[in-house]
């Protein structure tokens, strides 16, 4: 495509990427509200977000596997299409468990739309250059993630529109994008009908990582860590997690490509992916919660409370994009990001409720600045090492380990957060005299609750939210190590690498030809 074919279709990809981005954070910041009003309890809160990135990750490795085998962009469209009508769903529940399961939904439509953006993307620019063009990824999905929670703290603030127009805004916006894609993205298809999905071993990813989600939102509290349920359920977690290894290590095509996952590269970035996932969402789902819990705040302050971390995002995104296309290099900005994402998250681990907002301030810059400069570049330093007719099933693997992290940290924070807070609360009532009801410690509709419980349950949220971001400092370390062994590359100029098999020629035939 020429470069101003690539402008016209980027401004689509760049409207799919803010609907799918700021459907996320704008529910973030409104989510306390919401949860109140369905008078929901933490475990739930932490569901309403792990059920969609569950969703997004279960399926990102299909629909960056069908993108190797099918159209482009009517698989765009179809993503769009689900993600209207799961967003339409979640503005219409009734009850936690409705919304829950409408998110699932909306998941599903928010792992293909981050995936096959990328996908699309790189089947248009070479890699090298495509840094520059990461650039402008990163750019749109700071600016949607600065303007979520903003927008959403409005919303729900505002009493003629209410928390379910979080979910209603996106629709316009996906039907502007659909418009958009239609008119000016035309991308070469490749049809193999000799391949075949492992659907197979997707449905036991799915389940295996749902299993063990369970497990982690209930192992402290209804059970012990060393219980036969534990045995029973996280041991059947990882017994199903063991049978995909297997159908993925034997089916033709896998969803989860072994032999991509395998090498040196990929590897490492898959670990460091994971680090700066957990960083991606569960920064943003906890810290609107300690401010407007632990600290006070309306969604709408809660919401400008976090503009430090979005514009970490922002600029640090946008500049290494631009460093990395004019240097051919991306291994130094890996690791210096996730080396500030550490320091962001130890000095994230020392707030409580009563925390100089500037001290905050400071620790979600460097959060954001973090993930800015790690988060596309760890995906570009894979897609450097896969030929283009493999470039779908790796932008997938990245992808899904990064999702996973992301749905792993969040269950796991959230347990932190809810063991954690569940102690406060009880020794806060404890030194009180307060006498706990049977919701004082469980609902977060802390307008029910007298004031001075209602000042017990704040101060316990807040303290907590420090303890989370403690682990989470601990599992970015791991993401350093992985940075630091990643073998320096130079980005190559060609769409494909130069020693990839003849047969793969007929992708790369000029936009135009074979077209859908």
């Amino acid at each position: 495509m020429s470069h101003r074919q690539i402008l016209e279709a980027l401004s689509g990809l760049l409207l799919v990427l803010f609907v799918a981005m700021i459907s996320g954070t704008i529910v973030s910041v409104a989510l306390p509200q919401i949860i109140g009003a369905l008078d929901g309890t933490q475990s739930q809160y932490t569901w309403v977000i792990t059920a969609s990135l569950l969703a997004a990750t279960a399926s990102t490795p299909i629909w960056g596997k069908l993108a190797d085998l099918f159209s482009k962009k009517l698989l765009l469209q179809i993503s769009i299409v689900i993600f209207m009508v799961s967003s339409l769903a979640c503005g219409f529940a009734q009850n936690t468990g409705q919304l829950i399961a409408f998110r699932a939904l909306q998941g599903l439509g928010m792992g293909a739309l981050q995936i096959l953006v990328q996908v699309v993307l790189a089947a248009m620019i070479t890699p090298k250059q495509r840094g520059r063009y990461n650039g402008y990824l990163g750019a749109v999905m700071a600016v949607a993630t600065v303007a979520g929670p903003l927008l959403g703290g409005l919303i729900a603030d505002t009493s003629w529109l209410g928390w379910r127009w979080c979910f209603f805004i996106a629709v316009p916006f996906t039907a502007i994008a659909f418009v958009l894609l239609h008119k000016t993205l035309h991308v070469v298809t490749v049809r193999r009908p000799d391949t075949s999905v492992d659907y197979a071993g997707a449905t036991l990813i799915a389940a295996g990582v749902s299993i063990l989600l369970i497990w982690i939102t209930f192992v402290g509290n209804s059970f012990d860590w060393i219980s036969w349920q534990t045995a029973v359920i996280a041991g059947g977690g990882v017994l199903v997690l063991a049978a995909a290894t297997w159908v993925e290590s034997r089916v033709k095509e896998p969803v989860v490509p072994l032999h991509i996952v395998r090498r040196r590269t990929p590897a490492l970035a898959i670990l460091a992916s994971l680090a700066v996932g957990m960083a991606m969402f569960g920064g943003a789902v906890f810290l609107g919660q300690y401010f407007q819990i632990g600290r006070g705040y309306s969604p709408t302050e809660a919401g400008l409370l976090t503009i430090p971390l979005m514009l970490g995002v922002l600029l640090s995104s946008t500049i290494s994009g631009r460093l990395v296309s004019r240097s051919g290099h991306v291994k130094p900005y890996i690791v210096t990001g996730a080396i500030v994402l550490t320091l962001g998250f130890l000095g994230l681990s020392t707030i409580d409720h009563e925390t100089s907002l500037v001290l905050v301030s400071g620790g979600m810059l460097l959060v954001g600045i973090g993930v800015g400069m790690s988060m596309q570049n760890l995906v570009l330093a894979i897609q450097n090492t896969v030929p283009l007719r493999e470039l779908g099933a790796a932008s997938g693997a990245v992808t899904f380990f990064r999702s996973l992290g992301g749905t792993f940290g969040v269950s796991v924070l959230g347990a932190v957060l809810a063991n954690r807070v569940a102690a406060g609360i009880a020794e806060g009532f404890a030194k009180a005299g307060i006498q706990p009801s049977g919701s004082s410690g469980g609902s977060l509709n802390l307008a029910a609750l007298p004031e001075a419980a209602r000042t017990v349950v704040r101060a316990a949220y807040g303290d907590a939210t420090g303890h989370i971001f403690l682990v989470s400092a601990g599992i970015s370390v791991v993401g350093v190590v992985a940075t630091l062994f990643l073998k320096p590359t130079k980005l190559r100029d060609s769409l494909d690498l130069p020693d990839a098999p003849k047969a793969d020629e007929r992708e790369l035939r000029p936009a135009g030809e074979a077209l859908t």
